[in-house]
């Protein structure tokens, strides 16, 4: 019972996502109603700088969370220091301790290592300087005054959940199909970034969907890595995905008998890695059927693989959403106001459980990505197409 519930809940977002994420957007949510929702907010006379430090440029969804939350905060009439810092810690602690100095009067951070900036944050604090955890939560430190993310949880259970649709152990309702194919089936786990707070709400829902197929051997791990801290991949990398991938196939599929049916992968970056391997392999040609691979982010590289057969999955994280929740949220800081937190119970940093304002996600396949991507506005057809975000 428990099973059909998760895989339910799961696949309720192909149905009810796309309902819930326009709601969102129209009425705003949190502080203020949305972005420069404040007295004053939005009229461009609000004035200050607010500090937006993102992690890096290598992938295009941090490229459009960052422009997404300068463009809103400008609009709501603020001086906005966007930084990147490719991914390298001392380069964002140094980027924060710079938007300090010249007087930032609140922080929007979306950290590279959760963990990492405690000096930053007492320093933001001892200045009275609101600090936004975006996405990532920042942990072990109790100068963190609000969190802008997804329900990371349901996430991984949207993944957990599209990987056992798409080997057919599931059919469009959550119900186990009457016409399920013969297992047992061979899928292999990855995780993301152990340094990511996320990673771990992101497997743990994949999991509670998959774990139950595993305890009666309708799935089969063959490489017998199925711990966070074996399957994580450092810095959510293509490259060390592909390699890890590229060592599984050759330690336990060399042989004719054993061949890969899906893929836990956690973001679309990763998932690129893993299909680049298993395509260098032969999957996808002659005998070898191209396995079920999940993702994450909705990238536009990965919605052409999407249309192109070569991964079953995304989950949609509507990031416009995202970054206007962060300038709400900032907004009603800088107004002297408390913003809205829809969850004050789950994301506990170590310290403290940190005030967050959760939005929700949608399963795409090939089936609703003109729906969910295109028709939203989100991405085009000729992004889609080219697999490239238009400049």
């Amino acid at each position: 019972m428990a099973r059909k519930l998760w895989a339910t809940r799961g696949l309720a977002a192909l149905a009810t996502g796309a309902m819930a994420v326009s709601l969102a957007a129209c009425g705003g949510g949190g502080a203020g109603g949305g972005a420069g929702g404040g007295d004053g907010a939005g009229d461009g006379e609000a004035g200050g700088l607010v500090g937006v430090a993102m992690p890096t440029q290598t992938y295009e969804r941090w490229i459009a969370d960052g422009d997404a939350v300068k463009t809103g905060l400008e609009d709501a009439g603020y001086d906005v220091d966007l930084q990147f810092a490719g991914d390298d810690i001392p380069t964002q602690q140094q980027q924060i301790d710079a938007m300090i100095n010249k007087g930032a009067e609140a922080l929007i951070i979306a950290s590279i290592d959760g963990t990492a900036l405690g000096s930053q944050l007492e320093a933001a604090a001892a200045a009275d300087i609101p600090v936004i955890s975006y996405d990532r939560l920042i942990r072990d430190s109790e100068n963190v005054d609000f969190y802008v993310t997804f329900d990371n949880y349901e996430v991984g259970v949207q993944q957990g959940t599209s990987l056992l649709t798409g080997l057919g152990i599931l059919d469009e309702n959550g119900e186990e199909a009457a016409d399920a194919p013969e297992g047992p089936f061979n899928i292999e786990l990855f995780a993301g970034s152990p340094d990511d707070n996320n990673a771990g709400f992101f497997f743990d829902g994949a999991m509670s969907v998959l774990q139950p197929y595993i305890d009666d051997k309708t799935l089969v791990v063959p490489s017998k890595q199925v711990d966070f801290d074996t399957v994580a991949i450092q810095r959510w990398e293509q490259e060390r995905a592909q390699k890890r991938m590229e060592d599984l196939l050759t330690a336990t599929y060399t042989k004719g008998d054993v061949t890969v049916d899906g893929v836990l992968a956690p973001a679309d970056v990763i998932s690129r890695g893993i299909i680049t391997a298993l395509k260098n392999s032969g999957y996808g040609k002659g005998d070898l059927a191209t396995p079920i691979v999940t993702g994450q982010d909705a990238e536009a590289s990965s919605a052409k693989l999407i249309v192109d057969g070569d991964q079953y999955s995304t989950i949609f994280k509507d990031t416009r959403l995202l970054a206007e929740q962060a300038v709400t949220a900032a907004t009603a800081f800088l107004e002297g106001n408390e913003p809205e937190a829809n969850d004050t119970e789950t994301y506990d940093n170590g310290v403290k459980v940190v005030p967050s304002y959760l939005l929700p996600t949608v399963i795409v396949t090939k089936d609703n990505l003109q729906a969910e991507l295109v028709d939203s506005g989100y991405l085009t057809e000729d992004e889609v197409a080219s697999g490239q975000v238009d400049e």
